[in-house]
């Protein structure tokens, strides 16, 4: 701590503490090429409205793409805790490349706040956060619709790596006495086709399938299903809830169900939701720097991976902490822990010890895409 000193009737004196200013530097990793790129690009959206200061500190936003990679996902987080001296990171955008840094973010003792929902335990958590709901949430809203729309089986195809598996564990989860799973098939996200796939969903005749996937290539089963006569509801998960998701799926992915963030359908939310407020600002903020539509819930969620270290933040400079520091580091991870009530734009937060997500299920809403557009279900 630094005091200034004011001479007095040549007498020294030291009066109110200063604190001693630094710049705050904050890793992001994004995917901002290969597959999963889409993502990457909602994530960059989002960074562009995050503030140059908080109070008298300037904050330095340091953007690398792991191209979809948890090997460069490691990369990156290593350079930037080890080069940049970064004091938190915010993403990455999909699990595999979460659960690959989540160690380096704990052995650094860094604290982090993915954008993917990764879910660690025990003391894996310790400077691990999230501002994504669990998968378990979002597929218990689709299995409640499933339910209200008489099915009584279900088909699932998915991504054949750790995403597509947390959707497959999250189904088999939520659907346990109320839903037969009669098929389950797998597909890489930079597959040319999924058409042996899809044939043998149809063999199985399920009344509704979900499709567990994220981004453009969750449009191919969709696409497959819809021109080989699948005539049943179709629900996707919600990882596809982007522009370019619409873009490339056109007609065929008219009617799809799926649940999200309330950030996408900020204006259509009843006057009673807690996000409303908080949702429709981001998004005319979000909006009018990056054209209409450009809203998705991956860029509500990264900036409610912010709004969390902002506060955090806050928290550490009324605690007279400076940045660049291991203190400050720590002091981040505490106050991220302590959140209380945080209203971001997908959801409240209320974390602790035992939760590091701390997302409210009931912000949760389902959507359906008519007219190549999102809209609210009620």
């Amino acid at each position: 701590m630094i005091f200034r000193k004011l001479m007095v009737a040549g007498t020294l004196v030291a009066i109110l503490p200063a604190p001693v200013m630094a710049d705050i530097n904050i890793g992001v990793i994004a995917s901002l090429t290969g597959p999963a790129a889409a993502l990457g690009a909602d994530t960059r959206r989002a960074l562009a409205l995050f503030p140059e200061r908080i109070g008298d500190e300037k904050v330095n936003f340091i953007l690398l793409d792991d191209a979809t990679d948890p090997t460069n996902a490691v990369k990156n987080a290593r350079k930037l805790i080890s080069e940049d001296r970064i004091d938190a990171l915010l993403g990455p955008n999909l699990i595999s490349n979460a659960i690959a840094i989540a160690d380096i973010a704990n052995t650094a003792q860094t604290p982090m706040v993915s954008v993917a929902p990764l879910n660690v335990e025990g003391d894996g958590r310790r400077y691990v956060f999230r501002s994504e709901p669990s998968a378990d949430i979002m597929v218990q809203r689709i299995v409640r619709d499933m339910q209200a729309r008489g099915a009584k089986t279900v088909g699932f195809i998915g991504f054949a790596d750790s995403w597509g598996d947390l959707l497959w564990n999250a189904l088999q989860t939520q659907t346990e006495g109320k839903l037969d799973i009669v098929a389950s098939e797998r597909f890489g996200r930079a597959d040319a086709s999924v058409q042996a796939q899809v044939l043998k969903l149809l063999a199985a005749k399920p009344d509704v399938v979900f499709v567990g996937a994220s981004g453009t290539p969750a449009v191919m089963p969709q696409i497959t299903l819809r021109q080989r006569g699948y005539k049943g509801p179709i629900y996707q998960s919600h990882g596809v809830t982007s522009k370019d998701f619409l873009r490339v799926g056109g007609k065929a992915v008219e009617g799809a169900l799926i649940p999200v963030g309330p950030v996408l359908v900020a204006e259509q939310l009843p006057d009673g939701h807690p996000n409303k407020t908080v949702a429709t600002a981001f998004v005319q903020a979000l909006e009018g720097r990056h054209g209409p539509d450009s809203r998705s819930t991956f860029a509500g969620a990264s900036w409610d991976a912010w709004l969390l270290l902002q506060d955090a933040i806050l928290a550490a400079q009324r605690q007279q902490i400076r940045p660049g520091t291991p203190e400050f580091r720590n002091a981040l991870r505490d106050n991220l822990e302590q959140t209380d009530g945080l209203v971001g734009t997908n959801g409240v937060y209320r974390m602790s010890a035992a939760d590091h997500a701390g997302y409210d299920p009931e912000a949760v809403v389902l959507i359906t895409v008519e007219d190549n557009r999102w809209k609210l279900v009620p």
